[in-house]
């Protein structure tokens, strides 16, 4: 299957403004933001990837370079780092608690890439892809993209340890966020290797479908009870 941009489900566009909101300083930070990454994918596009600097990239986005290190601790952050990530807590937490933990879990995915093109349309086209394609193409990107999918792994534990009355330090829970985010991690690299070709939410879907429900622990007996 080939596609030139995934489609934008109905359900984002119809999401609770309380989602997508933004503080008006939020909203200066994040033009700063965007203008850093912009300028980024611009020299990376002329010039490559090791051979753009932080001093060029604050160059052209008009910022100084502690500046750039204030939004983005390393040159990697600034290709890896969207901000969508911090939704996706939200997203899940929105979902009806009894709702089984892998069909929330598919629902804030897809709403939270949805939400990235529409919001920026060439986003599936060209972010999109230069992200992966340095994942694929540059070690330090990759690291630091599996570095930052630990970090969001975490936040997963607590939404997921709420949902299953779990602790969030459990080896099940902890197993099953980071195995989420391994997995996921490895769709969006399949999807570069493969020049694109694929609907890349079609991949997350097939990617999920490798996994089974985080089963509920019971609050009487402290045994397993699966949730769907």
């Amino acid at each position: 299957m080939t596609t030139a941009r995934t489609p934008v489900p109905d359900t984002a566009r119809r999401l609770p403004e309380a989602e997508r909101r933004l503080s008006l300083r939020e909203r200066k930070k994040l033009k700063t933001r965007t203008a850093i990454r912009d300028a980024t994918y611009r020299l990376i596009k002329e010039q490559g990837y090791e051979a753009t600097t932080v001093e060029q990239i604050a160059e052209e986005a008009e910022v100084s370079p502690s500046t750039v290190f204030r939004y983005f601790p390393t040159k990697e952050d600034i290709i890896i780092t969207d901000e969508y990530d911090v939704l996706v807590e939200d997203l899940l937490r929105s979902r009806p608690a009894d709702e089984p933990v892998l069909e929330s879990v598919r629902w804030a995915i897809r709403q939270s890439m949805a939400m990235q093109v529409a919001d920026t349309p060439e986003y599936a086209q060209e972010e999109m892809k230069l992200r992966t394609g340095l994942m694929v193409s540059v070690p330090a990107v990759r690291s630091r993209a599996m570095e930052s999918m630990s970090v969001t792994g975490r936040l997963l534990c607590r939404v997921l340890a709420d949902r299953t009355g779990r602790d969030p330090d459990d080896l099940e829970v902890r197993v099953y966020a980071m195995g989420l985010m391994s997995a996921l991690l490895e769709a969006v690299l399949y999807w570069a290797e493969r020049d694109y070709q694929d609907d890349v939410l079609d991949l997350v879907d097939r990617t999920l479908s490798t996994f089974s429900n985080l089963a509920r622990r019971s609050p009487d007996d402290g045994h397993d009870i699966l949730t769907g």
